[in-house]
């Protein structure tokens, strides 16, 4: 299935098999953010004036798939932040106080689940989309039956943990006493189907064109992402939508946008910069952009940053481009600040005829943390990069 980009510009040779199964997806406020994170570390080559600290909410999924006897099967991507994180590792623990970074979080993933009457006993498996931090929750919350899906690598880079390994930034208790299961994209896994997805290598995971698992490297060693499908042209008076739930594909939206496929348009109603003005004149935004109006703001930080590879960092994002430009697919990365006020959050589930709006509405968004430099600008100064 071909499908067209949005405003016009040049469609990605994006083919995703014609299905009419679907999920349904909610998307999680875990309640979780972290305050101090400096762009820098993030995204480059420089950061933009007014923009050295990124917002960073963190999002998760839940994931409910139907079988034919109309068993639920039940997924969650991410885990958000675990309530004590003071618990982590000693070692993560000492990095969080040397990078001066203030964690917040509420309610555990768990807790907020119960809370929306999810049967949180019988969820099938965790899937992470890294081992970080602020991904990982605390696993051990979950019945022992609930598997732990990880990306390639994840063994042999993150295992043993602490504390039988005393420099682990990772708890034995993530995995102890529940099957850890491990992706590979080769063609080698027993238990997985591979095939294509536009650029992408994926896993068909229920194995119906429902939901697949994305190899999406580069943030770290076996980074992975999802692509969702919560409606289907197959349903009378319905359409294909999805949702990519990208973990961190990417930091900011900067980093996709504009691209060859979705070029900055000359206006954008509401505007970015002050939604009670109407339309904004994307002539401002222009000088502060590196390489014209079809290429993004920010690439992934490069060496020094906290990429594992920053070279596979960027081709994951160009990747991501495509499925960005798609009008029926609403790209959600784990810390988008910019689909806070957008989306429809947990326990309501997504309706897919909802998404090419949500698309709109959140696409431009991210304008507004360059204000400062715009500002700047207009008043004569130099703006631009810091």
């Amino acid at each position: 299935m071909a499908i067209d980009a949005t405003d016009g510009a040049p469609s990605p040779d994006f083919q995703i098999p014609p299905s009419p199964n679907t999920v349904k997806v909610s998307i999680i406020n875990t309640t979780g953010a972290i305050h101090g994170a400096g762009s820098a570390g993030f995204v480059g080559p420089t950061v933009i004036k007014g923009h050295e600290f990124l917002k960073v909410p963190i999002l998760s999924f839940l994931i409910e798939h139907s079988s034919p006897n109309n068993a639920t099967r039940s997924l969650l991507f991410d885990l958000g932040l675990r309530k004590d994180w003071q618990n982590l590792s000693p070692v993560l623990v000492g990095l969080l106080k040397t990078v001066n970074w203030t964690v917040e979080v509420k309610q555990g993933i768990r807790e907020i689940l119960d809370a929306g009457g999810v049967d949180t006993a019988s969820i099938e498996a965790m899937i992470l989309s890294h081992p970080h931090f602020d991904h990982v929750g605390d696993a051990s919350t979950f019945e022992p039956s609930t598997a732990l899906i990880v990306g390639p690598g994840y063994k042999e880079h993150m295992t043993p943990a602490y504390p039988a390994n005393q420099e682990s930034v990772m708890l034995e208790s993530d995995y102890t006493g529940r099957e850890l299961r491990e992706l590979s994209f080769d063609g080698t896994s027993e238990t997985f189907k591979t095939l294509d997805i536009g650029p992408f290598r994926a896993i068909d995971y229920f194995e119906d064109g429902s939901f697949y698992i994305l190899d999406t490297p580069g943030h770290t060693i076996g980074h992975i992402s999802a692509l969702a499908r919560v409606s289907s042209a197959s349903s009378a008076g319905d359409h294909d939508s999805f949702i990519v739930m990208a973990g961190d594909g990417f930091h900011h939206a900067g980093e996709l946008r504009p691209s060859p496929f979705l070029p900055l348009p000359d206006q954008i109603a509401p505007s970015p910069l002050d939604s009670r003005h109407g339309e904004c004149s994307c002539t401002l935004f222009k000088p502060i952009l590196p390489n014209g109006t079809a290429s993004p703001f920010y690439n992934p930080a490069g060496p020094g940053g906290w990429h594992h590879d920053p070279e596979k960092a960027t081709q994951t994002v160009r990747k991501l481009q495509e499925l960005d430009a798609l009008e029926v697919v609403l790209v959600v990365a784990s810390h988008d600040a910019h689909v806070m006020n957008v989306v429809d959050f947990f326990p309501t589930r997504v309706d897919g005829k909802k998404i090419p709006a949500w698309d709109r509405e959140a696409r431009w968004k991210f304008l507004e943390d360059f204000a400062e430099a715009v500002k700047d600008l207009e008043v004569g100064g130099e703006g631009g990069p810091a």
